[in-house]
């Protein structure tokens, strides 16, 4: 009866020891995934920038010519540890809140910590752009200043594909054309967001 009492207990004592080493290792590895996801994996905002290409070839006065051809070359940072997968999208180019042209971008990804670029045409509508009652008055001053808008909705893909997370990038960009220099010059200041 002693012996058989004593292994019942040692037993116990052995689930026992057994169910406190899990439970601390349940409580470890959860600190250390919820450490991770607030440091390591905490999405981070891409740093974007907007380059117009082909300036020589754009012309607003061009007669007959109603949409004048915008070549765009996106830049994109991605300082996250996971790739950023978007979906179609189409970005918006503004002249004093007036949307004067669309440019259509195409899916792609953006892999973890790394830069990319994106290139994108946008169709300016030269007639609505030059019939803005500022247009000629920002001509005389030497520049126009567009805002640029897209939202790439997507996902963020980490940790060898386990990890998924719908994901959209907003982006908003000023975007300045110097007409008083020749080439034209374009510079850009751009905000992005990344929600999840």
């Amino acid at each position: 009866m002693t012996f058989e009492s004593g292994t019942g207990s040692k037993s116990r004592r052995i689930r026992r020891c057994c169910v406190i080493v899990c439970a601390i290792m349940v409580v470890v590895i959860s600190v250390i995934i919820v450490t991770l996801f607030l440091t390591v994996f905490r999405a981070r905002d891409p740093k974007v920038s907007i380059h117009a290409v082909d300036l020589d070839k754009f012309d607003l006065f061009e007669p007959n010519v109603t949409t004048v051809p915008l070549g765009m070359i996106i830049t994109i940072t991605n300082p996250n540890y996971g790739t950023f997968y978007y979906k179609n999208s189409t970005g918006y180019l503004n002249y004093h809140e007036m949307m004067i042209a669309e440019a259509s971008i195409d899916p792609g990804s953006v892999p973890a910590r790394s830069t990319v670029n994106v290139s994108a045409t946008a169709g300016v509508m030269s007639e609505k752009l030059m019939g803005h009652e500022k247009f000629f008055e920002d001509i005389a001053l030497g520049g126009l200043n567009f805002t640029a808008t897209a939202t790439l909705p997507g996902k963020v893909v980490a940790l060898l594909n386990i990890i998924k997370v719908k994901a959209t990038v907003d982006i908003w960009c000023d975007v300045s054309f110097n007409i008083t220099t020749l080439p034209i010059t374009v510079a850009s200041s751009c905000k992005t967001k990344i929600i999840v």
